[in-house]
């Protein structure tokens, strides 16, 4: 089980286990929205993490709006976040889990084993009436370890000859109107990958922001998949982070071994010679 409740969290801070905090509040609109909200108030101990400056590399108009860093520039980050393969690390944002899934997937496809996603985030941690903190906490770096290539990762080549050989099914995170080319504001064409299937990542939460029990989570995405193996679905969303959701909530219930393809729509959609449908 890759969640952890706010009740036990606690309990692993007043006993002083060997962990380290993530908090990953973002804002795709205001990039620098989520650090101010951190110093606002975050778990103590709490270490922030940029999705623009962290775990993206450099745009260049046509690798999407959250480019995957390359192995060895994540291989310096994990370092500078102090993270060893050993390590247990615990991560959360203020949102369902949005960003926080980012920093869990990309250390999931590099083999980390004892990563946690806080269920419910840091709204779960403030109703339960728990501490908070203003300072920030300051990264300890570690000398840097030597990690494999990402595992279930999918390039947009690998996509685009999926269009005719059919090897794969993608599962599109983003809301559905986007999905179906309406009300699209972040990216500059509208629409879809052909052949793609939606589940909106928000679709894995109840009301309180919590991901839903693990059977009517199984029930729903069985029912969507049909008889779609799991290693056969590729995660895709507007930029390669919200996709992780599909994917964590999809290895939560079982269905293990499914992809990502990072560069997603914001990638697709930069070359006009790519199809896209409606």
């Amino acid at each position: 089980m890759s969640l952890i409740e706010a009740s036990e969290l606690k309990q692993w801070l007043d006993r002083g286990d060997d962990f380290l905090l993530f908090d990953c509040r973002f804002d795709l609109v205001d990039s620098e929205a989520g650090y101010k909200s951190y110093l606002e108030g975050h778990i103590p101990g709490a270490i922030y993490v940029h999705s623009d400056k962290d775990l993206a590399t450099t745009k260049n108009g046509s690798n999407g709006r959250h480019p995957l860093p390359s192995i060895t520039q994540w291989q310096k980050t994990y370092a500078d976040l102090g993270i060893t393969p050993s390590k247990k690390v615990v991560i959360y944002d203020n949102q369902g889990s949005m960003f926080a899934v980012r920093l869990w997937w990309m250390l999931h496809a590099i083999g980390q084993k004892n990563i946690y996603l806080l269920n419910g985030g840091y709204p779960s941690w403030l109703a339960a009436n728990y501490p908070s903190e203003k300072q920030e906490s300051l990264r300890k770096p570690v000398a840097e370890t030597a990690l494999h290539a990402y595992q279930d990762l999918v390039l947009v080549d690998e996509v685009v000859e999926n269009l005719s050989k059919a090897q794969f099914t993608i599962l599109d995170a983003r809301a559905n109107d986007r999905f179906h080319g309406q009300n699209e504001t972040l990216d500059p064409v509208a629409g879809h990958i052909p052949g793609a299937m939606n589940r909106c990542f928000k679709d894995n939460l109840d009301a309180s922001g919590k991901f839903k029990d693990l059977e009517t989570l199984k029930n729903e995405f069985t029912s969507l998949l049909k008889d779609i193996p799991s290693e056969q679905v590729v995660h895709q969303c507007g930029s390669g982070i919200t996709a992780c959701h599909n994917l964590f909530a999809m290895e939560l219930i079982g269905l293990k071994g499914s992809s990502i393809y990072a560069g997603s729509w914001s990638e697709w959609c930069a070359d006009p010679k790519r199809p896209v449908e409606k």
